[in-house]
């Protein structure tokens, strides 16, 4: 795999790089409008994982407390033309690493429907198998104790 930067970003600019990403991946991609894309959560105290080729951000992800004992982790997108190089792995595998340190001891996710598999590859587990609804996407709520 080429040497990709990892950085735990928490300072506006560095979070400039997780919104760039989304915006490409998601926004634009998927036709999610911008006030669907960044809710209540992107805000200060929320920690993204920013992935950079070259400095540019190809990859991120986001957590942030769902209460003392667990997190919530989410947003994780990769750009199109870094898609199966394993930088979803790698961020969220940093992301658990950081929410770790953080105290957290378990990790929420609301997963879209097609990405169950990568997750329970993962090591998350479905702890609801009804549908809910993310925005647009279907979603399957999974866990995994760090």
């Amino acid at each position: 795999m080429k040497d990709f930067e990892v950085m735990r970003a928490e300072a506006e600019w560095q979070r400039a790089g997780a919104y760039c990403v989304r915006i490409q991946g998601m926004n634009r991609q998927h036709h999610i409008p911008l006030r669907e894309e960044f809710d209540e959560h992107d805000r200060e105290g929320t920690k993204y994982i920013v992935i950079l080729d070259d400095g540019y951000p190809v990859a991120t992800c986001r957590f942030y407390a769902n209460d003392a004992q667990s997190a919530v982790l989410g947003r994780v997108v990769v750009l199109p033309g870094y898609r199966g190089q394993g930088l979803g792995r790698l961020a969220v595998s940093e992301a658990e690493k950081w929410a770790a340190e953080c105290g957290f001891g378990e990790i929420l996710i609301d997963s879209r429907t097609v990405a169950v598999p990568f997750y329970e590859k993962l090591g998350y587990e479905v702890t609801d198998s009804g549908i809910v609804k993310s925005g647009s996407f279907d979603c399957i709520k999974m866990h995994k104790i760090l």
